[in-house]
């Protein structure tokens, strides 16, 4: 098993990842630029840019990791063509609403709940972390998030560990996942600092930035940005910050339709 782990970006919070001879899709969100989204509670938001594939361009895929169900991580054109049959790991809520749409594997997992991919000797374990997308009382009212951690064994042996964000806020419950999950190789953080009606709801710079220094993986992708006009915080706010706090040489900048590794 020599496969060094790696992700292509296709936009927003969507990648495909490829750990050990898996292939993972991260939150699914296929619509093109000028179409519309559904943040739920009546709000639209329209998507500036174009996903770098198609649901027809995709790989096989063994598993789909969903962090919450809005309509910019899973959309109406994942519902109509992606595989109903593919196993969607998820939060409880999620995962109760999609198998009612007839994606009869979906799974919704509790925080620290784990599911399990295993091929050929080889495991991956995907553990349901803790998030939270709205601060305060405000996150009753927004879908429930997860993070998702995924570790790669193999023969018993651990090979890899990557930190999927989600979209969460920098908030005092994920000072847990360092101490239960020390040494992580990557993390894929979804930034954007989205805000509606001035809230935040996704981390900005300084909030990813706080998360870098509470996390420590060997290496940061940055992800979901700037594809729609809710994101507040561009990239370079983030890079920025990271250099300010000697971060930046751990992390790794990734564009639409690139693939890079996910390990430094």
């Amino acid at each position: 098993m020599t496969d060094r782990p790696e992700v292509t970006f296709v936009g927003t919070a969507t990648t495909v990842l490829r750990i050990g001879g898996f292939t993972l899709l991260t939150d699914p969100n296929f619509l093109h630029r000028g179409q519309r989204a559904y943040l739920g509670k009546g709000l639209w938001s329209r998507r500036r840019t174009d996903p770098a594939l198609t649901i027809a361009q995709l790989p096989t895929l063994d598993a789909v990791v969903l962090s919450h169900l809005h309509g910019d991580h899973f959309d109406r054109v994942a519902r109509r063509e992606l595989d109903h049959g593919l196993p969607i790991v998820t939060t409880p809520s999620a995962g109760r609403k999609l198998r009612r749409w007839g994606f009869d594997a979906a799974e919704g997992l509790a925080t620290w709940q784990s599911r399990e991919l295993r091929r050929d000797g080889t495991t991956l374990r995907l553990t349901a972390l803790p998030g939270q997308h709205g601060p305060g009382a405000l996150d009753r009212l927004l879908p429930d998030v997860m993070g998702t951690m995924v570790d790669l064994e193999h023969a018993g042996e651990r090979r890899f560990r990557l930190y999927v964000t989600g979209d969460t806020l920098r908030r005092p419950q994920l000072a847990e996942i360092p101490r239960r999950y020390p040494d992580i190789d990557a993390m894929l953080i979804h930034l954007g600092g989205t805000r509606i009606a001035g809230i935040l709801l996704t981390m900005d710079a300084k909030q990813g930035a706080d998360l870098v220094e509470l996390i420590r993986p060997k290496l940061t992708v940055p992800i979901h940005y700037d594809d729609y006009p809710v994101f507040r915080s561009p990239l370079r706010h983030f890079v920025e910050e990271a250099r300010r706090r000697g971060l930046v040489s751990t992390v790794r900048t990734i564009a639409r339709g690139e693939t890079v590794p996910l390990t430094s």
